[in-house]
């Protein structure tokens, strides 16, 4: 990769290098720079994101910068995480292209990716969690996109030779990797800067957190789980601010953090955010609405999933 490309962007010097890119100036077509409209509308930890419009039609643009972009430039980042979530989109979309976004165009000097976008009314599923909106195909769509990508990734379905072909394309995301098992396997049980809770009222807590061995044991133990089983190419990341959801719709985006481990790591990430979404229920109800329907449709999305 040339890195001496990389060049910073904006919402107007995009609309430049969209019109200077063929596959991307062919979707546009003849409108003019004026009639491109481009908003950021970025939310998450890592990345850049852009939603371009025009009046016959629209897509996404995400880019990765050098940094965590929730933290800043103090704490540094590969951009080359872009190339590793194109991959993934593109391999995890072969198998389920119901539930996976397609990529439209990569430029890995510049880190950034052309992809469809979700239109509204799809949102972030935790956002709608949070709101009570309940989601009765949710279960059964992302049970699916796990089973396929899942499935077709491991030696359940790929010769020996296949999959440490597909192994060794992966193996490059270590950073990534260093990522999860820091926030995930380590810094909750210890005392780290980046740790949060609500103060002084939970500090026994996190406390019994921190001294408890036989935890840490079995913690150590999926950290050791995490760093060395290759079964299939998991999301690595498939949390519900990884999914986008409609009442019919369910759409898995956000693999940067995508690489060859363990399937159970997708599997329980997503349960247990389901979990604590249930859990949180009644702390997000009122008098009015005490959410007894939307945590009884989160419990069957756990016992179906």
């Amino acid at each position: 990769m040339d890195s001496d490309k990389f060049s910073s962007l904006d919402e107007t010097t995009l609309v430049d290098y969209i019109k200077s890119v063929p596959a991307l100036a062919e979707r546009v077509g003849n409108y003019t720079a004026e009639e491109i409209t481009v908003r950021e509308v970025g939310d998450g930890n890592l990345n850049f994101v852009y939603i371009v419009t025009w009046p016959q039609g629209s897509f996404v643009i995400k880019r990765a910068v050098p940094y965590i972009r929730c933290i800043g430039e103090s704490w540094l980042m590969t951009k080359e995480r872009a190339y590793f979530e194109v991959t993934a989109l593109k391999e995890h979309g072969k198998f389920c292209p119901e539930h996976v976004p397609d990529v439209y165009y990569f430029d890995r000097a510049m880190a950034l990716f052309a992809m469809r976008y979700l239109e509204p009314p799809h949102i972030i599923l935790r956002k709608g969690l949070i709101a009570g909106v309940e989601y009765p195909l949710l279960a059964e769509h992302i049970s699916d996109y796990m089973a396929k990508t899942l499935f077709h990734t491991s030696l359940l379905y790929l010769s020996t030779t296949e999959h440490k072909a597909e192994i060794a394309r992966f193996c490059s995301n270590v950073e990534m990797c260093r990522l999860t098992e820091q926030v995930i396997f380590s810094d909750p049980y210890m005392l780290a800067p980046n740790n949060h809770w609500t103060s002084p009222y939970l500090d026994e807590d996190a406390k019994l957190v921190r001294e408890d061995n036989q935890l840490k044991m079995e913690v150590a133990e999926l950290k050791s789980k995490f760093c060395e089983k290759t079964q299939a190419l998991i999301h690595g990341d498939l949390h519900t601010g990884s999914v986008m959801v409609t009442s019919s719709s369910t759409q898995v985006i956000d693999p940067e953090f995508a690489f060859y481990g363990p399937m159970g790591f997708d599997i329980g990430a997503f349960i247990g955010n389901l979990i604590l979404a249930f859990f949180s229920q009644d702390g997000h109800g009122n008098y009015e609405n005490q959410r007894q329907a939307s945590a009884g449709t989160i419990n069957n999305g756990l016992s179906n999933s």
